[in-house]
This record gives structure tokens, C-alpha cells and sequence, in this order.
């Protein structure tokens, strides 16, 4: 036994024929002909007959006598469709009732006959069977001048009105009619219930639906009414009406024209064989297996649908070819029954099987192909796509993933499965199907080029990330210059001691030179220390000049580095972060840094200028007069001295040195202590210099901080940027789950801000405080105390003013005691200053806040769920998520870690919706998921005797639910047999309806 299972086929459930009771407009002659050609050729091809008359069931054997003489050869199914009037109004006659009667048992024509003799109308003081001999004697009673059976027949056809009490019982006291016959009422208004509009009757409205199996009706409206889609609920259409009904709609056809031609073409499709037992299948699953509309529900692709699978050149298969439904196939069987074999080759023919199952020299992987690897021989697995396209692959993988090879098909091993879901923790493996799935849900032009979720997220965040390194290297450099202006305001103290140092020395100097000068020489020592301070200045002057010519060389050497090596290297990192620029070489160049001036020239003119004036304060030392000639003076008592040379100055103090004393020691204990007042001068102006500056250090410092502060908001912001950048990413995902329903709607995703305060914490008290020294951060862990209170909520969910102003208030009410607990002192400078680089980094530091996406299932995090909600997360994925990805989805045990109202709960929904998409094969043990979710197709997987050196013989059967045998094998395997089954609901004291 090999098909398909349930597929859709067209049903015509409702058609009269030549020679029905009333309204016959069929005409004479060849109306049968007629008749039957046109069930044989009309589109879409019928294949199952509903014979309709009133109350009788001879046209529906007349049309089986020309189907045992070979006519309508499409059609494989024919049963009786029995419509009875009842007594009940509606809109404009009465509730019409159909009696679906199975044609399995071969004495149904004369079971139901009796069945209906049952039913009784009163009239006339007399009681009629609902017989034709019944009818025709009410016909007679009502008209006497009906002498013609036919005639009598029709008109007592019209009289005859069956209570809808009296069926009831009839039906509930028969129990083969319970077994054989479905009841179908009308939902129209004008003679189905719908047309009941009295507020007295809304009660007989219920309870004729609440008795029907099935309703005839045509309309969308209705049929999502029927299956609970509209405003009544599933579990309330239970308690009203005993359910969900299958809606159905026939020509109704009373004259040629409309056979087979339902208004507006509203066929009606059953998903299923041609069989009785379909029709019963889908009044229990009204909306996976009844249909009304042009054409059946849309599946998967036919290109992405196995239609067969081949097993070639494998002996130890005794069923080599077996078809495949294209919605949802169930593999079931006994544990070593060969039905794992079955899907490790569809996916292998379909190149899903992971190369590490190939790779498995040791038979370590659970994959059968991985431990039959030795055994397979020459074995082959071809598989057709229902788009006729062709594919064949060794079973011993010697051709598989080859270069050009694409996975046409996703395979969840169960190693797959607990590798994505082991209990470590959620692995890389599946958030990247997560991630994968986020990508997916982009629509092609919305995703930047990228190939995959990563490269995405980088183009939505890499300028964010950019901007983030340019603001830690902006703070780096404003806290290397904060730590400078620290240091000086540090000095200031040792500042002032060290001028007043000064001040004392020089006074000191200028009493001992005082001491030197011979009495009668005053006059020119008061000239030669006012030449002393004269040259002191023009020095001064002169190295102001070599710092800036020293400038100017740094320059020149900054200039030649910038453009041979800087300039370029910048460029070529403005390529590699914007390589999908598209720009040529040649636009490129036009991003080369350059400076806006001839920098070259200008710096060639600074330096000759620069060496003119150190030239002019440097001047021409004079020509010494001959020997015994007396020098005159050489600067006249009233020149300007801040205007001489340095060369003037220092031979007109040499000329009165020498006129001071003639005693040339005392001469040069002068001059030399001339030289040391003028150079603890010159030092002492450093000094007052470096005074001034210290004293504005504190002001810059603050200056610098907000700058500093501000560097860090615009960082801080960039966090928020990729945040919300990643929001966006995610948002089309986000949506889908914002108004999803059933168990998707237990998934959420959130991106937040993750702060890990105590690393952050850690650091600094490992690092960058002393926690031995008392104070408020004294002992380890103190300062992650205030950072967890004080910080992170901030960190965690504020904006960059929040940001800015929490870290700023923070280091302002913390910033003495961490000053009191650093390792250094101000005054130890290079340490000092490494110090406060490095604390600077850590105060305004973001390494320890990143951004991430939070995929939670109920409310909690997947990396914090069990193994088996870890598989419910995954499978939630790829069942309803995964829409992009429409190719075979092969599932090996979804069911493993769960428990069976897990299975029922979490599975059973996702897969009804997933196989209405793609095509699913499953592999699986339990009973929910084949039977809850209304496998299309089960196959059967039997293995005989295992042989010695090889592999056992796997036999396959397959079919759909509908079928008895394929039930039967369904309960032997998964519920242990009926009788396992009937035992555990009496255990249960569960009653179970026959």
C-alpha cells in the first residue's frame, strides 16, 4: 500500500439527476447521456458524487448501473444524498437535511431504506412512512386525481415533512446509522438555517446545527464562522453546536446546464482519497480538510516539492519507490524500524546531510547513513520534484557536498537539534538561526547588499561603532591634557616656595656683588648690572625665537610624514570602511587629505624669518681695539639697552668689568657672578611664568572636563544610535510577533542595553585604587556597590543627558575620595599622569555596556530555558518564522525533551500552519503529532531481520488518516494498539465515545 495520502480532489456533494422527485427539468430523451457527459468533462475533474433526491435513493442507483457499464471513469466515489424537508420554517419554505450515507457497507441502499421507514408524517387522521410507497399513498391522499405514481410521488414529496425530534432519535438509536450516515444541513436562508428568523426558533436553529456533521454553505463568512475564524471561538463553537463543521457546496444541479457548475464556480475540494472515510476526516477536521472556492488551498511550490523518493541499488529496501505528499508527511514505526534511514536519505538526496555526518569514520554520530556508510554499496537515493526535476546521490556520500552543490532542503537531525539546543547554554549555532531568521524577514531591497545578518548589522551600526572610537580617542587626549593641568595645579605650592628660593638667592648674589665693586667704580657696576638685565631680555628674546624655529623644523618634518605616509593611510582606511562606496581611484583621490596652502613655502619663509630676527638680537660682536688702546664706550648712556645685541651687550659689560677692578680676580669673581645673578634671574622669570600658568590650571581643567563631558555624551549617544539601529534591524521580526497568534505569540524580542557594573567595577579596584586605605571605597567590592545603585539603571535605559549627568555627579561627589585612594600622588608625575589617563578611560569607558537582541519564550531568555523549550524556540523558528525559506523541512523527533502536553500545546498548531507553506516530513513517535495535526500523508516503517554483515530489509507502506489500515497501524505503533489504548483511558477513567 503506497499514496500519497491526503491530496485535494474535487467533490461534487450535492447534485440531483435525471428522473429526481421534484423539480426534474432534466427533459426527456437523452437527458442521461447528457447527464453523464457532462460530469465526464467538466473542470476541475469531479471524483466523488453525492446523488441527491428526496427521501429515495433510486436515482443513485441508476447513476451506479452506468457506472457498472463504464461511464464516469473519473469519478471513484459515489454515495446517496437523501434531502429531507423538516417541519421547521425558514425564509421561504422549510430547513432542508441531507443524510450523507456511506456506500462501504454493500447493504447500505436497503440499511438506510429501513432506516428511513423510521420517520413518520401525520395527516389526514392516518400516518405515512417515508417509504415511496409512503409518499406516494400521502401524494394520493392530498390530490385524488393523482392516479400516476409519478405524479402522486412528487406531490406527496412535497407534503412530507420529517420532525426534526423524530430524526434526531431515529439517528441516536441506530448505530448504524451512526457509523454510516453524516448529517448535512442547508445554511442558506431561503430553506437552510440561516433563514430561521424568529427569536422563538433561534433554539431549533442551534440544535439542527448543533446535530449536523456538515453544512452547506458556500460563503467565506461561513466558512470561517464554521471554523471558529470569526466571532465565536473553537472551544465556544464546541459548546454550542458540538464543534467545528466542514462547509460544502454542490451545483445542486436540477437541469443540465448546471451540473458540476456551482454558482461562481464555488467548488468544493476535500483534502484526502476518494473515499467515504475522507468526508468523515474532514467533519473532524473542518478546516485542513474541507474546502470551498475556485480552486483547492495553495501548498508548497511545486519546484521545492518532493514528489518521490527512489532508493536504487539497495537490496535491503524492498520498497524502493515511494510517493510523497507535498504537505505534511509523519514517518513513524518501531524503534530500529528504519525510519530515521528514510529521512537521512531525502536529505541526503537533497545535499542537507552536514559534512561532519560523512566525516564520521568512527560511527560516532547518531546519523543512520553515518553508521551504514560500510554497507551501502552502490546505493542511491534519487528524488523527483513535483516540478519533474531530477536529483541522485550515493548513499556513502563519496558525492555529496560538492562545490556546486546547494542544502535543497532543511534537515533538523537529532543532532542538529541538541547541538543547536544543548543544555550548556543557548549555542553560537542557534542564535545564528536566529539571526538568520531576523535577516530573512528583510525584503531583498531593504537589506543593503549584505549576504548575510551579520554583514547587515554591520552596515547599520558600523558608522556608530566608528563614531564610538573617534570619542574614546578624543577622551584619551582631552584626559592626557586634564592630567597636565592637574599636575600644574599640583605645583603650585612648590611654585611659590621655589620663587621665594629664588628671590632670597639673587638677593643674596647682589649683596656679594656689591661686596666686589672698588670704591670710586659704583657708577659703572649700577651700568653694568642694567646691562646685565638688558641681556638677560635679549636672550629671553633670542630663545623664544629657537623654540619656534624648532617649531617650525617639527613642522616642516610633521608636513613631509603627512604627506608621504599619514595622508595616505588615512585614505586608504576611509576605503576599507566605505569599500561599497563604489568610487574609481581616480574620485578617490579627491579624498586625499592635502593641506589648503603651500605649507611647504610658508614654513621655508617662517624659518628665514625667524633666523633674521634671532640674527638681529644676536648681532655683530665689535672689533677689539689694538693692544694698550683703551676701548671707548659702545652704547651711549642714553640708548635704549632692551634694543642692543646680544654681541654689544656683552662686550660693553666686558669693558667695564675691567673698569671696575683691576684686579682680574676680583674682575672675573664679578663677571661670574654677574653671569649666576643673571641666569637665577632669568629662572626666576620661568618660574613666575610657570606661577601664572599653574594658577589658570584649574579653570582649564574644568573647561577641559565639560569638554571632556561632552565627548563623552556624543560617545554615549553613538551606544543609543546602535541600539536603535538594531531596533530597527529586528523591527520587521518585532512586528510579526507584535499581532502574531497562538504559541508564536510566546515569543518576544527585546534589544537592550546590557551592563555588567561589577567588571566595570572590578577593574578599577583591581587596577586603579588602593581599597587597603581607609576612605569610602575601603575593601573590595565598595565601589561596585554605588556603581550597581548609582549607575547602571542609568547605563541600563537612560539617554546620553541621563548618561552624562549620572557618570558627571558621580565623579564629582566621588572624585577627592578616588584621588585619595590612587596609588600615585600628583606631584609623581609620568606616574601620575599614566594613572589618570588610564582612570579617565575607565570612568568614561563603554566596554562595559554593549548592545544585544533578547530572544525570550514566555517571557524568559532562551539562554536561561531547558533543552527541550530551547527545541520549541527553534522549532517556532523554522515553522513560523522561517517564511523566506519555502524548501522541504525534514524533522527528526521533534518531539525529544518535551512532554506530551508540550507536544500537543507548543507543536501540534505549528505544524497545521507550517504544511500549508512547505512541504514538512517528519520523523516522529508520537501520536499528537500525527494525528492533532492531521498528517497528510503517514509512512509506515517496518524493518525485518537484521542480516549478518549487512543491513535489514526496511519495508515501507503509506497512505492518508482516512484510511482504516494506515488508522489502525497509527494506534498499534504509537499508542501501543486499541486495546493499550482503551486500557490506559479506562485506568484514566476517561470515557471514550465509540
Amino acid at each position: 500500500m503506497l499514496t500519497r495520502g491526503s491530496e485535494w480532489r474535487r467533490w461534487e456533494p450535492h447534485i440531483h439527476t435525471p428522473g429526481t422527485v421534484l423539480n426534474n427539468q432534466f427533459g426527456g430523451g437523452g437527458a442521461w447521456e447528457t447527464y453523464l457527459s457532462n460530469i465526464e468533462t467538466r473542470t476541475p475533474t469531479i471524483e466523488a458524487l453525492g446523488v441527491t433526491d428526496y427521501y429515495l435513493t433510486e436515482t443513485y442507483e441508476q447513476v451506479l448501473l452506468h457506472k457498472d457499464a463504464g461511464r464516469i471513469p473519473n469519478v471513484s466515489l459515489i454515495f446517496p444524498n437523501i434531502e429531507l424537508r423538516l417541519s421547521v420554517a425558514a425564509k421561504t419554505g422549510f430547513v432542508n437535511m441531507h443524510l450523507l450515507v456511506s456506500p462501504e457497507d454493500p447493504d447500505h441502499v436497503n440499511e438506510v431504506r429501513l432506516l428511513l421507514t423510521r420517520l413518520q408524517f401525520s395527516a389526514f387522521g392516518d400516518v405515512f412512512d417515508c417509504t415511496r410507497e409512503g409518499l406516494v399513498r400521502l401524494g394520493r391522499r392530498v390530490d385524488a386525481a393523482a392516479i400516476d405514481d409519478r405524479a402522486a410521488l412528487a406531490i406527496g414529496a412535497t407534503q412530507f415533512k420529517v420532525d426534526f425530534d423524530q430524526l434526531r432519535k431515529v439517528y441516536e438509536a441506530s448505530e448504524w446509522a451512526q457509523a454510516n450516515v453524516l448529517i448535512a444541513v442547508a445554511g442558506a436562508e431561503g430553506d437552510g438555517t440561516s433563514g430561521i428568523r424568529q427569536a422563538a426558533d433561534a433554539t431549533m436553529r442551534q440544535e439542527i446545527e448543533k446535530f449536523a456533521h456538515i453544512i452547506f454553505a458556500s460563503s467565506v463568512a461561513q466558512r470561517e464562522f464554521w471554523t471558529g475564524q470569526r466571532s465565536v471561538t473553537v472551544e465556544e463553537l464546541m459548546r454550542r453546536y458540538n464543534g467545528c463543521k466542514p462547509c460544502l457546496h454542490g451545483s445542486d444541479a436540477h437541469d443540465n446546464a448546471t451540473v458540476g457548475q456551482p454558482v461562481q464556480d464555488r467548488f468544493t475540494w476535500i483534502k484526502g482519497a476518494v473515499t467515504f472515510d475522507a468526508l468523515r476526516q474532514a467533519y473532524i477536521d473542518p478546516a485542513g480538510r474541507a474546502f470551498v472556492a475556485l480552486e483547492p488551498p495553495k501548498t508548497a511550490m511545486p519546484s521545492q516539492v518532493i514528489a518521490s523518493v527512489e532508493i536504487e541499488n539497495a537490496p535491503w529496501v524492498s520498497t524502493p519507490s515511494i510517493p510523497l505528499n507535498a504537505g505534511l508527511v509523519a514517518i513513524i514505526g518501531a524503534r530500529g524500524s528504519g525510519k530515521t534511514a528514510l529521512a537521512d536519505m531525502i536529505a541526503a538526496g537533497c545535499d542537507s546531510v552536514p559534512p561532519a555526518v560523512w566525516e564520521d569514520e568512527k560511527g560516532v554520530s547518531p546519523s543512520f547513513l553515518s553508521r551504514a556508510k560500510p554497507l551501502v554499496g552502490e546505493g542511491r537515493v534519487k528524488l523527483t520534484r513535483a516540478a519533474d526535476s531530477v536529483a541522485s546521490r550515493y548513499l556513502d556520500g563519496r558525492d555529496a557536498n560538492n562545490p556546486f552543490s546547494y542544502p535543497s532542503a532543511r534537515y533538523l537531525s537529532q543532532q542538529f537539534v541538541e547541538d543547536l539546543c544543548s543544555a550548556a547554554g543557548a549555542s553560537e549555532g542557534l542564535l545564528h538561526e536566529i539571526e538568520r531568521v531576523i535577516f530573512e524577514a528583510h525584503p531583498v531591497e531593504g537589506r543593503e547588499g549584505a549576504l548575510d545578518f551579520e554583514a547587515l548589522r554591520g552596515h547599520r551600526t558600523h558608522r556608530f561603532q566608528l563614531a564610538r572610537g573617534r570619542e574614546v580617542e578624543a577622551i584619551g587626549a582631552i584626559s592626557n591634557r586634564i592630567a597636565d593641568e592637574l599636575e600644574k595645579e599640583a605645583l603650585l605650592q612648590s611654585y611659590d616656595a621655589q620663587i621665594k628660593q629664588k628671590e632670597n638667592l639673587i638677593a643674596g648674589y647682589n649683596a656679594d656683588l656689591a661686596k666686589l665693586v672698588v670704591k670710586g667704580t659704583e657708577q659703572q657696576a649700577q651700568r653694568h648690572a642694567a646691562l646685565n638685565t638688558a641681556l638677560q631680555g635679549r636672550l629671553t628674546a633670542s630663545q623664544a625665537y629657537a623654540a619656534q624655529r624648532r617649531t617650525f623644523v617639527a613642522m616642516q618634518d610633521e608636513v613631509r610624514r603627512t604627506k608621504a605616509t599619514k595622508a595616505p593611510e588615512i585614505l586608504r582606511e576611509v576605503q576599507s570602511r566605505h569599500q561599497n562606496s563604489g568610487l574609481s581611484m581616480t574620485q578617490w583621490d579627491e579624498f586625499l587629505l592635502v593641506f589648503k596652502g603651500d605649507v611647504d613655502a610658508s614654513l621655508v619663509g617662517y624659518l628665514a624669518w625667524v633666523d633674521g630676527e634671532i640674527a638681529k638680537i644676536e648681532g655683530v660682536p665689535p672689533v677689539s681695539p689694538p693692544p694698550g688702546v683703551s676701548m671707548a664706550p659702545l652704547i651711549a648712556d642714553d640708548a635704549d639697552l632692551t634694543a642692543q645685541t646680544v654681541a654689544i651687550l656683552r662686550a660693553e659689560m666686558g669693558r667695564l668689568e675691567g673698569l671696575i677692578s683691576a684686579d682680574t680676580v676680583v674682575r672675573n669673581q664679578y663677571a661670574a657672578l654677574s653671569k649666576r645673578i643673571a641666569s637665577e634671574n632669568g629662572a626666576l622669570a620661568a618660574l613666575r611664568k610657570a606661577l601664572e600658568d599653574a594658577q589658570g590650571a584649574s579653570e582649564r581643567r574644568k573647561l577641559l572636563q565639560v569638554e571632556r563631558e561632552d565627548a563623552y555624551d556624543r560617545l554615549f549617544s553613538a551606544v543609543i544610535s546602535e541600539q536603535q539601529a538594531l531596533v530597527d534591524l529586528y523591527a520587521p521580526l518585532m512586528a510579526r510577533l507584535a499581532v502574531a497568534t497562538g504559541t508564536i505569540r510566546k515569543l518576544s524580542l527585546l534589544v537592550t542595553r546590557v551592563v555588567d557594573a561589577k567588571s566595570w567595577a572590578d577593574f578599577a579596584e583591581e587596577q586603579l585604587i588602593d581599597c587597603r586605605r581607609a576612605g569610602p571605597f575601603y575593601g573590595r567590592g565598595s565601589l561596585v556597590r554605588r556603581a550597581e545603585v548609582e549607575l547602571k539603571p542609568v547605563w541600563q535605559t537612560g539617554t546620553a543627558a541621563d548618561v552624562r549627568a549620572a557618570v558627571s555627579a558621580f565623579i564629582h561627589k566621588y572624585w577627592k575620595d578616588l584621588l585619595a585612594h590612587a596609588p600615585y600622588a600628583p606631584t609623581e608625575q609620568e606616574a601620575f599622569r599614566e594613572w589618570s589617563k588610564r582612570f579617565a578611560h575607565w570612568v568614561f569607558g563603554t566596554d562595559h555596556i554593549w548592545v544585544r537582541y533578547e530572544l525570550a519564550y514566555d517571557g524568559i531568555d532562551i539562554r536561561k530555558l531547558s533543552p527541550g523549550t530551547r527545541g520549541i524556540v527553534l522549532l517556532l523558528l523554522y515553522l513560523a518564522l522561517d517564511d523566506a525559506d519555502d524548501r522541504p523541512l525534514i524533522i527528526d523527533q521533534p518531539e525529544e525533551n518535551l512532554d506530551p502536553q508540550s507536544v500537543f500545546v507548543e507543536l501540534v498548531s505549528l505544524f497545521i500552519n507550517a504544511k500549508s507553506k512547505r512541504q514538512v516530513i517528519m520523523v516522529t513517535h508520537n501520536a499528537n503529532l500525527v494525528i492533532n495535526t492531521d498528517a497528510d500523508q503517514v509512512i509506515v516503517a517496518q524493518a525485518g531481520s537484521h542480516a549478518a554483515g549487512g543491513l535489514p530489509t526496511i519495508e515501507y507502506l503509506s497512505g492518508g488518516l482516512e484510511d482504516a489500515e494506515i488508522r489502525r497501524k497509527v494506534c498499534d505503533i504509537l499508542e501501543g494498539g486499541e486495546d493499550a489504548f482503551r486500557e490506559r483511558a479506562r485506568r484514566l477513567r476517561v470515557r471514550l465515545k465509540r
